[in-house]
């Protein structure tokens, strides 16, 4: 049994010290320590290989990474990257995640709805026009003068070249830092190879965040543009082999979201409430999928994908809850914390210029545990998994930011956004009106049980209904029809106040109460918490510099380390696992079944061919798909998972025992040839031809 606490003494080491911690941090690529990782791992990487890498490097829509792989736009991320994708385009008939998808040539590549591919080409430093212009505000006010700069910053940063470009100011250090990122934009996102569920995500859920692991975990998009596939000169080298233990190895790639530099208070406020809440209400919901698919084989099929990112965000929850129940963690961190006030104390200028932002913090835990709930149930999780419901507050809500000036827009609506919302929300993709019941009603259950039947948004949501009878008449909406959104996309607020839709007139009755929430939680809690974060960083700047890595952000970001194992209560787990052990290890039943084509593909696979494997490098979610790639520029395999010990990386880094999980080049090449018979994929790979 595997004990997932991060050591205090890690945790201390990671958050306090003036550099790097072991193999530790999510770097930027404008501030990644090379001379360090040059003498440590005596490489001799440099400007050039950096610009290489980032320029390889994909940031997906579907929140994954990826990279290019070849000079034909050729594209290598995982698996559960393109499920939606490959759920998207099966039907009863056709099932595109259960049997995996394949293609003869490039002609019958197929289109990936809604999912878009970014290059970052550019980073500058814009902190101090945002510093300034929501410099003495306080609240909302706060929040609302530094979201109109950021919306300012992207829109002039990507001003006549919106069409090939997305500009995102990215906040880092907790606003101690903002980053304009321009990225190369790629619409056209078409699915080239994906192998079969049971084979990608072999073991299923009961090795999931474990190893040894046995999954082919990989798939491969393509980038089109103009109907024509992209030239892309800067792009990653395949491997046919596979990196040695002790290898030094670098994961570029998108790590989603950590929390390493908040304070003590707020991981008590996670810890006490939001995680706890989260793990129920996840767990209900998984419950209910189950059910749902157990009633036919094609609730079973549409159901799928969801129930597969519930089931990975669950144990991800459960695996940070009990990384944060560890009291060493919390008093690690209060430590930290305390230890960089007594800097700050020893500083007279420092401490008139920032005062006591921890204070400020500790106090709006209060406000936030108090909205917590009712921003959940109404605002930040509403509707949670409905894509009726996201279709419709989209719909609702650009209509309404639209006729606003740039400035005053909610985030998500500025003009820079705009775009990738557009296509996300008009792009076509199968709706379920029978899941969407399902969920539907899970979610009006769940907000009548957390805000109680007599609270004003209770009322306002459900009126006289029950979640039953509600979910089934907005499951009725016809926003399932993209012809019908991209009318009222196009038809703004007179189109959508004239609709009869019934998804359309609940987002309408219910929105006001939705923003009032979002005001609150603003003015209460985001205003000044994000204030106080600010002050901080600066504090940190002042005492440590840039020696530190700044939280994940879901942009690009390097992390160096080495192949190695670990031990595990005295048992040394390998570095590797290889072919022969995924028959060794198949029982027939499933998670633990090969698919058909593997059955009798043991003849053909040569079994000493390294299929997974694990290093010290530091990620979170987000980061999968991500290329391994050597100190040669070679890509030698991507990171599909971390093992059970990572999962509170969220808060912390232990070199000793937190470990990336990736599938091998040498293992998806072997595949390719010997078992799916793809000899032209293979072969653009290895640069030999191309289809």
């Amino acid at each position: 049994m595997h004990r997932l606490i991060v050591p205090a003494s890690a945790l201390l080491l990671c958050l306090s010290a003036t550099g790097a911690f072991a193999d530790e941090g999510m770097w930027t690529f404008d501030n990644f320590p090379v001379a360090a990782v040059n003498q440590k791992y005596n490489l001799k990487i440099d400007q050039k290989w950096l610009d290489r890498v980032r320029n390889a490097s994909v940031r997906l829509s579907t929140g994954c990474s990826a990279s290019i792989v070849t000079p034909d736009g050729l594209v290598l991320t995982n698996h559960h990257c393109v499920r939606d994708c490959a759920q998207q385009l099966s039907n009863a008939t056709t099932d595109y995640v259960k049997d995996g998808f394949q293609v003869a040539k490039r002609e019958d590549e197929k289109l990936c709805s809604g999912m878009q591919a970014d290059v970052l080409s550019g980073i500058s430093d814009v902190t101090d026009r945002v510093t300034k212009a929501a410099a003495g505000k306080n609240g909302q006010d706060f929040v609302r003068a530094r979201d109109a700069e950021i919306a300012a910053v992207e829109k002039s940063g990507c001003a006549g070249k919106e069409d090939k470009f997305q500009c995102q100011v990215v906040t880092l250090y907790q606003g101690g830092q903002y980053k304009l990122y321009t990225y190369r934009k790629y619409t056209d996102v078409r699915l080239v190879f994906a192998p079969e569920g049971m084979t990608a995500f072999f073991g299923g859920d009961p090795d999931n965040f474990n190893f040894p692991r046995y999954d082919l975990d990989c798939s491969f998009v393509r980038l089109y543009e103009d109907g024509k596939p992209v030239k892309t000169p800067d792009h990653l080298v395949w491997s046919t082999s596979a990196p040695k233990d002790g290898e030094a190895v670098f994961v570029s790639g998108n790590p989603g979201s950590t929390q390493r530099l908040l304070t003590a208070d707020q991981l008590e406020s996670l810890r006490d409430l939001a995680l706890p809440e989260t793990l129920i209400q996840f767990s209900e919901l998984r419950g209910r999928l189950i059910r749902f698919s157990s009633e036919s084989d094609e609730h079973a099929r549409i159901a799928n994908e969801f129930l597969f990112g519930i089931e990975n965000s669950f144990k991800v929850f459960h695996g940070e809850e009990k990384a944060l129940v560890d009291p060493s963690l919390i008093a690690a961190k209060r430590a930290a914390d305390n230890d960089l006030k007594a800097k700050v104390a020893a500083n007279p200028a420092l401490a008139a210029e920032i005062g006591d932002p921890w204070a400020d913090i500790a106090k709006a835990q209060a406000d936030y545990r108090a909205l917590y709930l009712s921003n959940s149930m109404m605002e930040a999780r509403a509707g949670i998994g409905s894509d009726l419901y996201r279709f419709g507050r989209a719909l609702v809500r650009a209509a309404a930011e639209k006729t606003k000036p740039n400035g005053e827009r909610l985030p998500a609506y500025t003009d820079s956004r705009l775009a990738l919302l557009s296509k996300t929300l008009l792009d076509p993709q199968p709706v379920y009106p029978e899941l969407e019941q399902a969920v539907l009603e899970y979610w009006l259950s769940k907000l009548r049980e957390n805000l109680t039947a007599d609270a004003p948004g209770t009322k306002i949501f459900l009126g006289k209904d029950s979640p039953e009878t509600l979910s089934k008449r907005l499951a009725q909406s016809k926003l399932g029809d993209p012809a019908m959104r991209k009318a009222l996309w196009d038809g703004g607020m007179a189109a959508i106040q004239a609709s009869d839709d019934p998804m359309i007139k609940f987002v309408l009755a219910t929105d006001e109460a939705s923003r009032a929430i979002r005001k609150q939680y603003e003015e209460r809690v985001s205003g000044p918490t994000d204030r106080a974060a600010q002050k901080i960083a600066r504090a940190r700047f002042a005492i440590y510099g840039t020696n530190v890595y700044p939280d994940a952000t879901f942009t690009l970001r390097l992390s160096y380390g080495k192949v190695q194992g670990w031990t595990d209560n005295g048992v040394t787990v390998p570095s590797f696992t290889y072919y022969r052990g995924l028959w060794e290890r198949a029982t027939g039943q499933f998670p633990f079944e090969l698919a058909p084509r593997w059955q009798t593909a043991q003849s053909k696979v040569n079994p000493n061919t390294v299929m997974n494997f694990v290093s010290t490098n530091d990620i979170i979610g987000g980061n999968s798909g991500s290329p391994i790639v050597t100190p040669k520029g070679e890509v030698v395999g991507a990171a599909f998972d971390g093992n059970i010990e990572s999962l509170g990386g969220a808060f912390g880094f232990d070199e000793r025992v937190n470990r990336t999980v990736s599938v091998s080049t040498a293992a998806i090449t072997e595949a390719l040839k010997n078992v799916y018979g793809d000899q032209s994929l293979a072969a653009e790979l290895e640069g030999r031809s191309r289809r």
